[in-house]
């Protein structure tokens, strides 16, 4: 696949948020014509990433083939690094399809329609939106008290608070939590889907808790979970299940449920799209926009 690095500067909105702030954008963007134009570029994200592979498995690219799975994405597409990456791709390119964590999803770009049902929350909570996945962390061993606490604090009220007005969907009534004021420091690492929100729960944590440090190292699922199984992080973030290897040497534990948001550029009048037809761009049996409808 091609490997394109690219880098965005632009702000995570809460998905109930979104919906009003496009709408009351001026709307002299000219449509893209959908009769004439070159192919699709179709934009996926890294090898080791949690939201590729969880894409992949829900849309159906990700195949078996000789008792083994095979990732079907066509070869043709275009590989991004990180959420932002893949946001900053489609918003550029008029012709572009890309996949990010709902929870990132912001006016830069439009989120399509999955056989008829949007990406919101209570599609998602439904299970009417066919693409969404759990936030996972993950932890090997005993947890020291910092870390304890600090997991404590993600699965309390006060933490799925902040997941929930982040644009995520709590998996917790847990009660209020009651700060220890514990010294320490802990680090995370993981996920870029997952890492928007941790910086949240991070901010509410440490303020109740003003000596304890958070270090949060973003790169991607994969990374997350071998750091947490090496012992050079204290947490692993994961926007997917974890496999059954990692299994054998860490506990997981849901913090949130997320949707996958399927994106296109603002200029193209696509609103909707059948998950069918979504693998069928993803593995290259459809190139243009005007076969999706």
């Amino acid at each position: 696949m091609k490997k394109l690095a690219l880098t965005a500067c632009v702000i995570s909105l809460a998905v109930m948020g979104i919906t009003a702030a496009c709408n009351g954008e001026n709307e002299k963007n000219v449509e893209v014509a959908t009769t004439k134009q070159p192919e699709i570029s179709v934009i996926a994200r890294e090898a080791g990433s949690g939201t590729r592979d969880a894409f992949t498995e829900l849309v159906g690219t990700l195949i078996k083939q000789d008792g083994k799975k095979k990732d079907n994405t066509t070869k043709d597409a275009i590989t991004i690094d990180g959420t932002q990456g893949v946001m900053s791709a489609v918003a550029g390119n008029e012709y572009a399809i890309g996949y990010i964590s709902l929870g990132s999803l912001n006016c830069s770009v439009k989120a399509l329609s999955i056989d008829g049902f949007a990406p919101t929350k209570e599609n998602i909570k439904s299970a009417k939106y066919p693409i969404a996945r759990p936030f996972n962390i993950a932890t090997k061993g005993k947890m020291n008290d910092a870390v304890k606490d600090f997991v404590n604090f993600i699965l309390s009220a006060d933490g799925q608070a902040v997941i929930e007005g982040n644009g995520y969907i709590r998996v917790s009534d847990g009660k209020k939590f009651q700060a220890q004021k514990l010294k320490g420091k802990i680090v995370i690492a993981g996920s870029s889907s997952v890492s928007p929100v941790m910086e949240k729960l991070k901010e509410a944590y440490t303020a109740l808790n003003p000596e304890m440090e958070i270090e949060i190292q973003t790169n991607d699922s994969s990374s997350g979970m071998l750091a947490a199984k090496e012992g050079t992080c204290d947490i692993g973030m994961a926007s997917r299940n974890l496999k059954p290897n990692e299994l054998e040497v860490l506990t997981s534990q849901t913090i949130a449920q997320d949707g996958i948001a399927v994106i296109v550029n603002k200029q193209n009048q696509v609103s909707n799209i059948a998950l069918s037809r979504l693998r069928d761009v993803y593995t290259g049996l459809i190139r243009k926009w005007k076969d999706v409808k």
